[in-house]
């Protein structure tokens, strides 16, 4: 099965509920057009360099039983192993990103979800970082693809 978007989110504010989005662009060196980070506006937002945009396995969210809005990533993905995608330059449709490093749990998450013990189970799974190289247009069903360099 061919990777897969199955699900967007943005947030337009800090700890700001997760809103769900059929379609999305995004911003290369900024964001996910309208999201807190895209925005300079997230809780983390101090430190952008690598909060561009954030990726999560469906598969994982499954076993966590979590909502993919409620793991806080804007992009939910299906049949790719994101952990692999560190260091990787990957597209979503035509787009363009970099996987920069992990997107491990925090205790924020916890404290957002009211779900004590998250953080131990998402540890080594909780997601990508990525940065984005060419923007443009996202759509749910939009296939992922890593790039050969």
């Amino acid at each position: 099965m061919p990777a897969t978007l199955v699900a967007i989110h943005l947030a337009r504010h800090a700890a700001g509920p997760m809103e769900s989005v059929p379609a999305a662009i995004l911003h290369a060196g900024f964001g996910l057009v309208g999201d807190r980070y895209e925005e300079g506006k997230g809780t983390f937002a101090p430190r952008p360099f690598d909060r561009e945009l954030t990726l999560i396995e469906s598969e994982v969210l499954a076993e966590v039983e979590l909502a993919p809005g409620e793991s806080r990533r804007n992009l939910t993905t299906q049949g790719i192993r994101l952990n692999a995608l560190v260091g990787k330059r990957f597209r979503i449709g035509i787009t363009h990103c970099e996987g920069i490093r992990l997107c491990e749990p925090c205790v924020h998450l916890e404290r957002l979800t009211n779900r004590a013990g998250l953080v131990q189970q998402l540890v080594g799974r909780g997601g990508l970082r990525a940065k984005i190289i060419e923007g443009g247009l996202i759509e749910l069903g939009d296939s992922l693809q890593l790039e050969e360099l």
